[in-house]
């Protein structure tokens, strides 16, 4: 059971993380001047904020977990002096402070600052790229040292960063399409259908770096002497099924080369 809960909090930190950098990043690279304080853009405002405060609890979690399984404990016989150890006196503790501080700005950010949009949106993206990319130093990513080890990392956090923009651009996107008909104005039209027009084409360069840094990632932990024996293991049924998913997904994001005919 503990194994499951680790899991399925590292799970939602990844989702939240990648929700709470890629929303303001969409609203940097898809809108313009007064567009960034309209109505539709503020409700991302109370949108960020949740989601900064689901981060901090999932990494409060995170640490009662970790804590439980290194003291070989339930969950709810977690003692203070174990969680206050490991966060002042280990690597992990400390990646955990920073997470948590950038998601205190994020926070402050995303309450106040909105007189000024274009800066709220870029402290947004900065604090929540920072809280992101301490994933990648709990993770395989912080596995190696020396070159290599800088290479693995920095390919893993652009890996998170990319999928970030990615996952957050589609949650934008519903914000923004999935309203009362009602409220549909003509220049909110305009905006949906612009904004999904510049999501196309920062897709483009998003769907590269996640190749790019993927592949990175898989050379390193996998290496080309373990290729054969790769799809017999847990991880390699995972990765392939990823793969998979991915191809699909790319494939539904072409365009029709086919012709439509008119009647």
């Amino acid at each position: 059971m503990p194994d499951i809960i680790a899991i399925a909090v590292r799970l939602g930190l990844f989702l939240d993380l990648m929700l709470l950098f890629g929303l303001p990043m969409f609203g940097l690279y898809t809108l313009r001047g007064t567009e960034r304080a309209s109505g539709s853009v503020l409700r991302f405002r109370s949108v960020l904020a949740t989601i900064a405060l689901a981060g901090i609890v999932l990494s409060i979690l995170g640490m009662m977990v970790l804590a439980a399984s290194m003291g070989g404990v339930p969950l709810d016989q977690v003692d203070r002096a174990t969680v206050n150890l490991l966060i002042s006196g280990t690597a992990i503790g400390t990646v955990w402070q920073v997470r948590v501080a950038a998601l205190l700005l994020v926070l402050y950010f995303s309450i106040v600052g909105w007189r000024r949009p274009a800066f709220a949106l870029w402290s947004l993206s900065a604090t929540a790229a920072v809280a992101l990319a301490t994933l990648a130093w709990t993770g395989h990513g912080a596995a190696d040292e020396g070159l290599r080890g800088w290479v693995h990392l920095g390919a893993d956090i652009t890996h998170l960063w990319a999928a970030g923009i990615w996952v957050g651009a589609l949650f934008a996107l519903c914000l923004l399409i999935f309203r009362p008909a009602a409220r549909m104005a003509i220049d909110h039209i305009h905006l949906s259908h612009r904004a999904l027009d510049g999501f196309a084409k920062v897709g483009s360069v998003v769907v590269g770096l996640l190749i790019l840094s993927g592949f990175i990632n898989s050379w390193i932990l996998i290496g080309p002497s373990r290729l054969g024996s790769l799809f017999a293991s847990l991880y390699g049924l995972l990765l392939g099924a990823k793969l998979i998913l991915f191809g699909v997904m790319l494939t539904l994001a072409l365009p029709d080369p086919l012709p439509r005919c008119s009647h």
